[in-house]
């Protein structure tokens, strides 16, 4: 069993100095005053620290992304001390632009692995093409069967899709959302937007011509450029589901566009962050040549958090929600996931006073403590 004792607790939400008992990978309690002394609890003393819910990335290619500018620019798996550094303690994982070289049995198999390693792993069938790429012979079966596998994916408005029409899109949806409700997961499609013009109109069209439940398609990446911003804007008015990408700066960085969203009375509740860690990103010419590529980092996710609380003015609940509670929610994981309450998954941070990582616990095991990574995986 592990005790921190007399730590600030933001479960999101803000709870006071508090005492964490942790056993068998949950939050057992959460008191003002907890006294265990035996030889076989562990205890830290959280003085002066904040103890935040670990973080959940939704959009991680764990088994590298990329692949566009030929062989070598294929990325690399993750490594789990890349994720746990971030503060990543659930992290989904799903394929890019390769479905070729890549395949939904190695995201699984990578998923499988971060579990043994100590994390919670998730993944979403499906890739960039259409019909998308599936373990079994079709989505149904993947989401229904397997357990990690909680939603699918398509790429829109992307140059690198396979131009998918709305009577496709509508029909694969349906087909997520039906076999997300045989087995009680999210069902969810996340939807890779591009820089095409085209933009949200298909997904817009979809919702509003079928029965089609508007949270039911995720589209992600909302925050690349101005008129496709604009767009999410409306679609999370409606109950829609957006989802911002870390690693992007200036004034279409997360917290800056959830300041703008909040002026424009856009339900905070129905937008997430994530970090499309170790995807490839890339930039073309005029004819459609690449001239640039490199890899998206999952730490951007972290650095985001601590920018909007210490250059945007965020308070930390509010800051933690966009990454924790609102993500759990959306993907069918809350309580389970993204707060800090008895019966939770012990996925737990501890952050020092200028809100660096200390100290990191997953499914109750120590990954991290005092800035020293105590678990790494296998091959590193």
């Amino acid at each position: 069993m592990l005790l921190i004792k007399n730590i600030e607790i933001y479960a999101p939400k803000f709870l006071g100095k508090k005492d964490v008992l942790i056993g068998g990978r949950k939050i057992l309690l959460v008191e003002d005053k907890l006294h265990l002394d035996h030889k076989k609890v562990q205890v830290i003393d959280g003085k002066g620290k904040k103890m935040v819910p670990g973080f959940i990335d939704q959009h991680v290619h764990i088994t590298g992304g990329g692949g566009e500018g030929s062989f070598k620019t294929r990325v690399p798996e993750i490594t789990l001390s890349k994720l746990t550094k971030a503060g990543i303690t659930t992290v989904v994982g799903l394929l890019g632009t390769d479905s070729t070289t890549r395949s939904v049995e190695n995201v699984l198999a990578k998923a499988k692995a971060l579990k043994e390693e100590g994390i919670s792993a998730y993944i979403h069938t499906g890739s960039y093409e259409y019909p998308t790429k599936t373990l079994t012979d079709s989505i149904k079966k993947d989401i229904v069967f397997i357990d990690e596998i909680i939603g699918a994916k398509i790429a829109l408005s992307d140059h690198r899709s396979s131009n998918i029409n709305e009577d496709e899109l509508a029909r694969l949806a349906s087909d997520v959302r039906v076999a997300g409700m045989m087995s009680g997961k999210a069902g969810i499609l996340v939807v890779h937007m591009g820089n095409g013009d085209k933009g949200l109109k298909p997904i817009m069209n979809v919702v509003e011509n079928t029965e089609v439940p508007i949270k039911i398609i995720r589209p992600t990446h909302v925050n690349r450029r101005e008129n496709l911003l604009i767009e999410s804007f409306d679609f999370a008015k409606k109950g829609g589901i957006i989802d911002l990408t870390c690693g992007i700066y200036d004034k279409l960085a997360p917290g800056k566009v959830i300041l703008r969203a909040k002026e424009k009375n856009v339900p905070i509740e129905n937008i997430t962050m994530s970090s499309d860690g170790y995807g490839s990103w890339s930039n073309y010419d005029d004819y459609g040549n690449l001239i640039e590529i490199g890899a998206s980092q999952v730490d951007s996710l972290f650095y985001e958090f601590k920018k909007m609380v210490d250059t945007l003015d965020y308070n930390i609940e509010e800051a933690l929600m966009y990454l924790t509670s609102n993500v759990a929610k959306a993907l069918n994981l809350y309580p389970k996931k993204g707060c800090i309450q008895e019966r939770s998954d012990a996925d737990l941070l501890i952050l020092d006073k200028n809100l660096d990582i200390d100290t990191v616990i997953a499914n109750g095991r120590i990954m991290i403590q005092k800035k020293e990574i105590f678990v790494k995986g296998t091959y590193e």
